[in-house]
């Protein structure tokens, strides 16, 4: 299958490096990484949002699968640019967008699914909804499955608390029954696969562990994984953050994957955190 990613950053990698029989390309924002990753065999053009090289156009159109990871900003940079050109793609069999579990907005803790309602309080989260909708509604015109994949925060190699904590950039925040959802990197590509598989229906699909949980309690078995005294905990009330950092625990939910599951067949190889943290622990991230 012949796929263009918008987008070749952490996931897209990912998955592009554990599905060899794809025949791939896409973007990134500089050239230096466009020249870094053809030496590495993987086609890589530069679209920042506004310049876009001329070879990309070729290359959309005969793309059989889209994959994309660019976050929008006031619109969505590739509908503004190549819908034109995506919808005039007669061989385009599937579309996968990589969105964010943040479109649940706030639900006081309570499980959220595909049917939940959506009511992101930050821009960055209504931006994603928009996009959303936007790419539903272009696939419909094309009658092209696209699948919108929600997905909890990212974590998998070169990119955990392990590798946190020993660069002493970890923190405890403790904000009293938080809990977050993850999702390892190698389940992400997993659920991008089953997608993207022909007799999968278009959709909206979840991608998260099955263990939502405090972060601190996070941290504290990521350290203990390193031998490490784990960082002592801060007040969230009190703590000194950014307004970004700090707004990141605005919203409070767990996330089922139950649909995923049951309607393809998903299995995460890391369901917990503890699973994914052992196996990175176990590969090196973390040590001196």
């Amino acid at each position: 299958m012949r796929i263009f990613c918008f987008g070749l950053g952490y996931s897209a990698l990912h998955f592009l490096g554990a599905e060899e029989s794809l025949e791939a390309s896409g973007t990134v924002r500089e050239a230096d990484k466009a020249r870094a990753l053809k030496s590495e065999g993987v086609e890589a053009f530069v679209f920042d949002g506004e310049r876009a090289e001329a070879a990309i156009a070729p290359r959309l159109a005969q793309a059989e699968a889209l994959l994309i990871s660019i976050a929008p900003g006031a619109q969505d940079p590739v509908l503004a640019r190549f819908a034109e050109a995506i919808g005039a793609n007669r061989g385009l069999r599937a579309i996968v967008y990589l969105s964010t579990i943040g479109v649940y907005g706030d639900h006081r803790g309570a499980w959220v699914d595909e049917a939940s309602k959506t009511s992101p309080r930050s821009a960055r989260g209504r931006a994603r909804l928009v996009a959303e909708a936007q790419w539903l509604a272009l696939g419909a015109s094309m009658d092209v499955p696209v699948h919108i994949l929600r997905l909890a925060g990212i974590y998998g190699p070169g990119r955990n608390l392990l590798i946190k904590l020993r660069e002493g950039e970890a923190r405890r925040i403790v904000k009293p029954r938080q809990i977050f959802n993850r999702a390892h990197v190698r389940d992400i590509a997993q659920a991008i696969s089953l997608v993207m598989a022909e007799s999968a229906p278009g959709g909206i699909w979840n991608v998260a562990d099955e263990e939502p949980a405090p972060p601190q309690d996070v941290i504290a078995f990521a350290a203990g994984l390193l031998g490490m005294p784990p960082p002592p905990e801060e007040d969230f009330a009190t703590a000194e953050m950014t307004p970004m950092a700090r707004s990141f625990y605005a919203d409070n939910k767990r996330v089922s994957i139950q649909k995923l599951k049951r309607e393809l067949g998903f299995s995460p190889k890391y369901p917990t955190y503890r699973e994914g943290l052992q196996a990175l622990a176990a590969a090196g991230e973390g040590r001196d």
